[in-house]
């Protein structure tokens, strides 16, 4: 069983920067490909960053050269940096991730709000 947990969410300008953080409790981390996704008020959940194990990255075209997802294998966490935000990434933000034995687990998110 792999939990989930995301911090970093608030309130922040437009033109902010907000970091999100997930720390993924399973033992598997290092091998799971690990992505953030987000969900806005009467929209579906869509993905807006993954990291596989080895480091490849993957962007939504609207995120693409404002944010970075990373990871720190050593803390089990990956993370979303967000620079440049628009009102249109205001959004709950979840974290899932896939384990080598091909099970997705989600976290309970957390909401970013950007005002302008």
């Amino acid at each position: 069983q792999v939990q989930l947990v995301e911090s970093g969410g608030g309130l922040v300008q437009a033109g902010g920067s907000l970091r999100l953080s997930c720390l993924d409790s399973g033992s598997t981390f290092r091998f799971n490909f690990m992505a953030w996704y987000r969900q806005a008020p009467g929209k579906q959940r869509d993905l807006v960053a993954g990291i596989s194990s080895g480091g490849s990255t993957n962007y939504a075209d609207s995120v693409k050269g404002r944010f970075t997802i990373s990871r720190d294998n050593g803390k089990n966490t990956v993370y979303l940096q967000m620079n440049s935000l628009k009102l249109e990434d205001t959004a709950v933000y979840y974290c899932r991730c896939l384990t080598p034995s091909g099970n997705w687990y989600w976290g309970q998110g957390t909401q970013v709000t950007v005002s302008s």
